[in-house]
């Protein structure tokens, strides 16, 4: 970092009265201008074009510590350096480029230009309630995921930024559906803002000085989710959600979380998007009931997965490199020992006893074998595993009475279990699709034996046998069907 200072500092909003700009300019020892929108204004009220230098899209998407060098080289090695700052952005202190100036500043001066948000009191009535947020665009672009609440009005300010030639439209169609309205500025002054959509978003060039979109929806954030808690588990709330205890509200955990996954063995991506909103709830309710309780907060559980995931992630967050995944799980489990040890815990747990005892049993057995995979207690090749499920089986045949057939089952299924790993299957959901798949099967020959006007109990084996095949054929035609269904959307 430069260890120059500036001995005073000007932040001049744009459309700011032109004498007091030109004789900032004058006594100025650098002047920068934010965009080409800033830079033309300043020649326009009479300010030398050869003795601005204009921020713009050459430094987008880069470092802020290569911004702030390109800026201190801008700088000269002498004493009492004033330093002009000319920026359409306001307020000053949302101006990621003028903060990083005003951190090597002595003192500080403000000139006030024109303010971009008034023309928005007649253009959209939900900032009348005062909850309009106001973000410089440099933030935006460092982010994969927009940084800010959908259910509030939101102003990005892109002086100085090409959005066509950043990730600014990726980023906000994560939150915000295409075709929802957005407005655009050119100008500060007048102040016209033109109507356009976020789809659009990636055709703007650098005349773009901001960007309004309103509110998604009121209920379109964590926090208004959060409210909506608040408000059930209020004195004069729901008389049901009020009772509810972290005990109380185990089964349904539980039960949401079963569903979820029955949605995603379904590929039901509606019902999916049900059923997450339904566990999302019962983590609400969970941590608004330990709030109460001064236990933790709905903000201290996303601070401490989100702390623990970048943790977890060097290779992606620091300075590590990995080759493959299978160095990042040996690296999580190495920063996993290191947490135990920081936290006083690494002789009380060992490596799998982290893994629940309620999940089923194939979960469970899955999990203990990919844990100590994780650490290299596993086979080199897939071969030794086949051998030891046909083992197992052998042992199956060959033990002595119920007792130890039992034993030698468990060993069986653990077996086959690990050999369901090496292929990269979830032994869990291949097993209930294969449930599902046998109960509508089954539901097929009830039906057909119905239609004949047949008992199950009064039908030999062999046919029902029959009708078995026959449902495994109409499972293929309906399994084609909907091969074909979903190639001919691909091509829509």
């Amino acid at each position: 970092m430069s260890e120059k200072k500036i001995k005073e500092l000007i932040f001049c909003g744009v459309w700011a009265d032109p004498e007091t700009v030109r004789q900032a300019a004058k006594a100025a020892t650098v002047i920068i201008a934010r965009g080409k929108f800033s830079s033309s204004w300043l020649v326009d009220i009479g300010v030398e074009a050869g003795n601005t230098w204009e921020f713009a899209q050459g430094v987008q998407g880069k470092d802020f510590e290569i911004i702030h060098g390109q800026l201190m080289a801008l700088i000269p090695e002498t004493v009492d350096i004033r330093v002009l700052y000319v920026t359409p952005l306001q307020p000053f202190a949302i101006d990621l480029v003028g903060r990083q100036l005003a951190e090597q500043a002595e003192y500080i001066i403000e000139i006030p230009g024109a303010d971009t948000l008034t023309a928005l009191l007649t253009l959209d009535g939900t900032i009348a309630n005062g909850s309009v947020q106001s973000l410089d665009g440099l933030k935006i672009l460092r982010d994969q995921y927009p940084a800010f609440s959908p259910s509030m009005p939101v102003v990005l300010h892109l002086a100085g930024i090409i959005p066509a030639n950043s990730t600014l439209l990726s980023s906000l169609l994560q939150v915000y559906p295409a075709g929802t309205p957005v407005y655009l500025l050119e100008s500060v002054k007048p102040g016209k803002w033109q109507s356009s959509h976020v789809e659009k978003i990636g055709e703007l060039d650098s005349s773009t000085l901001a960007l309004y979109i309103p509110a998604l929806s009121v209920d379109a954030s964590l926090e208004s989710f959060m409210q909506v808690i608040a408000r059930l588990r209020a004195p004069d709330g729901c008389p049901w959600d009020r009772k509810q205890t972290h005990t109380s509200l185990r089964t349904y955990l539980l039960e949401e979380t079963y569903e979820a996954l029955e949605a995603l063995d379904n590929q039901d991506m509606t019902g999916l998007k049900e059923e997450l909103g339904d566990l999302l709830l019962q983590i609400a309710l969970h941590s608004q009931i330990a709030a109460e309780t001064d236990t933790f907060t709905i903000t201290q559980v996303i601070q401490s997965i989100s702390r623990k995931i970048v943790s977890r992630h060097p290779h992606v967050f620091g300075e590590v490199t990995v080759k493959d995944d299978r160095d990042v799980v040996q690296n999580w489990e190495k920063l996993k020992e290191i947490e135990r040890a920081e936290n006083g815990r690494e002789n009380q747990q060992g490596l799998l006893d982290g893994i629940p005892g309620i999940l089923p049993a194939l979960s469970q057995a899955q999990s203990i074998q990919d844990r100590a995979a994780r650490v290299g207690f596993d086979w080199p090749e897939i071969q030794p595993v086949l051998d030891k499920v046909m083992e197992e089986m052998q042992e199956v045949n060959d033990a002595a009475n119920a007792i130890d057939r039992a034993g030698e089952l468990g060993d069986l299924l653990f077996a086959v279990v690990n050999l369901v790993r090496w292929y990269g299957v979830d032994a869990e959901s291949a097993l209930r699709s294969t449930n599902t798949k046998f109960r509508k099967r089954f539901a097929y020959i009830e039906a057909e034996a119905r239609k004949a006007g047949k008992e199950l109990q009064q039908m030999s084996l062999a046919e029902m046998d029959v009708l078995w095949e026959a449902a495994k054929e109409f499972d293929q035609k309906l399994h084609i069907i909907a091969g074909a269904e979903i190639e001919r959307n691909a091509r829509l």
